[in-house]
């Protein structure tokens, strides 16, 4: 069984004049980067597999779907645990 852990991200993000939140680029601690090509969903949602909730943003980048979650001001990731 895949187990997923929790991981914080920095995240570029456009804040826009209505309030809209759109991520543009993710950020991981050891400095590199992947664009986000296209924000396919945001909805309210759960983190099935490593918990927490917040918004979740569906997001393709390098023509992967992957969900990118914003938690009260943090953003966060569903990455597989290495052990």
């Amino acid at each position: 069984m895949i187990k997923y852990k929790k991981t914080y991200v920095g995240v570029t993000a456009f804040f826009s004049a209505d309030g809209k939140v759109l991520p543009l680029k993710i950020h991981w601690e050891d400095g590199s980067g992947f664009p986000i090509d296209k924000v396919l969903d945001i909805r309210p949602a759960a983190s099935l597999k490593a918990g927490g909730a917040g918004i979740r943003y569906t997001c393709r980048i390098n023509m992967h779907e992957k969900y990118l979650f914003l938690e009260e001001n943090r953003w966060f990731v569903e990455e597989i645990c290495k052990n």
